[in-house]
């Protein structure tokens, strides 16, 4: 095998075309975050984006995108929004990890959302967490039969609170993809809102993802799409989302609110709306991402898996890498993986929240 590195906006038709091949051939590896269109618009940002090309005389095997930092640390394309990691490749691929890592330069490479079915990588998991989906194979009448089942309560609670908005407001309606940039900011905006309230940091306040989240709405494919969703209840745009989507998954990324309807549970009725409209459109499941959610566990259908990890060669640029990231890392996870420590840290971060934005508030 022969591994060379490019800029993602140095491949060609061919080489897009044997990447897509890749992705058909395996549902495993037909998630937008590896999509070409996905690194492509991110390496337009992000000027350390690079993808390791694997190729032998009869041709290429597989990619490897990446983003390459000082000290040859490597890390994911957009490492910390990105909810799936890793390779695109023909299956039979034999690779070893460390040896992709010479090639490539890299001293180490971390992830925390691996697709764990990667065998080059196996043998550095360091973890694995569940990442909830609703499954729409069957359609959306048997994705709400299983809801009714599994969270009776939430089913209830959810047909009674849409008949109230509707009541009280206007009539329900979802528009499953929209074009419309003035939502999308009005979202964008909601999110920051978020985040700022419950003491997270605000990625909206980063001005090349606002930026990567317009380019990507741009983009709208049988393939791949920045997918932006609005519920609304009369003329009030009371919900959205903006994800991206293949032909057979959603991965959900930004879903906000706006609070003056807090009370209606606007975000669960646009999860419901979402998997309605996108069951009707043939997607095989929505992927709501690592991390415990209330309102995930009440609407998913089973966990998929991801892996947190690094594959390191014996280098300085590893050590302090290591020293830096995997204790804190490894704390993180205690923490998250504990109730009563998680719940304590929620609350310390709303307070926090809270009082960030009484001394620094978000205009409307």
């Amino acid at each position: 095998m022969r591994i060379s590195v490019v800029h993602p906006k140095d491949l060609g038709e061919p080489e897009l075309a044997r990447w897509r091949e890749f992705q058909a051939a395996d549902p495993e590896q037909d998630n937008p975050f590896l999509c070409p269109e996905f690194v492509q618009t991110v390496g337009l940002l992000r000027p350390q984006v690079r993808v390791a090309v694997i190729a032998d005389g009869s041709g290429i095997w597989g990619f490897f995108p990446y983003e390459r930092h000082p000290l040859g640390i490597g890390r994911p394309v957009a490492a910390g929004l990105t909810d799936l990691q890793g390779m695109v490749y023909a299956r039979g691929l034999e690779l070893d990890a460390v040896g992709l890592l010479r090639a490539t330069g890299l001293a180490v490479w971390e992830f925390d959302h691996l697709h764990p079915g990667q065998p080059m990588f196996a043998p550095h998991h360091e973890s694995r967490h569940p990442s909830p989906i609703i499954e729409l194979a069957g359609g959306y009448d048997e994705y709400l039969a299983t809801l009714r089942r599994k969270s009776p309560t939430t089913y209830r609670m959810t047909r009674y609170k849409r008949n109230r908005l509707g009541r009280e407001v206007g009539e329900v309606r979802h528009v499953a993809e929209s074009t419309d940039t003035a939502a999308l900011r009005r979202v964008m905006h909601w999110k920051s809102q978020q985040y700022r309230r419950t003491g997270r940091m605000d990625r909206f306040a980063h001005p090349w993802i606002v930026e990567l989240v317009e380019r990507l709405h741009a983009i709208r494919t049988d393939r791949f799409a920045g997918s932006l969703s609005l519920l609304y209840a009369g003329d009030e745009l009371v919900a959205g989302h903006f994800g991206l989507r293949t032909g057979s998954q959603l991965c959900t990324w930004f879903p906000a609110y706006d609070t003056r309807f807090g009370k209606y549970s606007p975000g669960l009725l646009q999860h419901l709306a979402m998997a309605q409209d996108f069951a009707a459109a043939g997607l095989r499941h929505i992927d709501m991402g690592r991390g415990p959610k209330d309102y995930k566990e009440q609407l998913k259908t089973r966990d998929l898996e991801v892996a947190e990890g690094r594959v390191a060669r014996a280098s300085a640029g590893a050590a302090v890498h290591w020293v830096a990231q995997v204790p804190l890392r490894r704390l993180r996870n205690a923490v998250v993986s504990t109730p009563f420590l998680r719940d304590r840290a929620d609350r310390l971060l709303k307070v926090y929240g809270r009082l960030s934005s009484r001394l620094r508030p978000v205009r409307d």
